[in-house]
């Protein structure tokens, strides 16, 4: 886990831009851990209050442009500025389904000046899948992330 933070670390340090950075976060997160099937960024719209928007991502495509706060975990986690972690995606009564194939999920919000503004979501093939050395990856990698808003 510390080669993983290590690296997100020397990603932010070294990108040229934002997106860029993020999508190399992205796409790393996805080919390094086997239970990260879909890793991707949302952050507040700048048109819509309450309202979050897909960014960089590492795989299969969404339906999920934008999220109103409140609706399903990642609008959750906006509207409570809270990690949410399900292990079982079914027992969810407000998931919002982007694939058939997803069964657990992690949402960590990102913050700047202690005000939200982003969030790291993650989607699993894999019941029960997201442990607690996955949450403190994530929590990890959202704080180092703050960096690049």
């Amino acid at each position: 886990m510390d080669k993983l933070v290590q690296q997100v670390r020397n990603i932010v340090q070294h990108s040229r831009s934002r997106n860029n950075a993020l999508q190399k976060i992205c796409d790393v997160l996805r080919e390094e851990v086997s239970e990260f099937d879909w890793v991707g960024f949302y952050t507040i719209s700048e048109n819509e209050k309450n309202m979050l928007e897909l960014g960089p991502y590492s795989g299969d495509p969404t339906e999920h442009i934008k999220i109103r706060f409140g609706d399903g975990v990642c609008g959750q986690t906006a509207l409570t500025n809270k990690t949410f972690i399900i292990q079982n995606v079914k027992e969810e009564a407000n998931y919002l389904s982007c694939s058939p194939h997803v069964k657990a999920e992690i949402v960590v919000p990102i913050f700047k000046d202690n005000c939200f503004i982003a969030e790291l979501d993650i989607d699993s093939h894999t019941q029960n899948s997201i442990s607690a050395d996955y949450k403190l990856l994530c929590e990890d990698i959202a704080h180092i992330v703050e960096e690049l808003f």
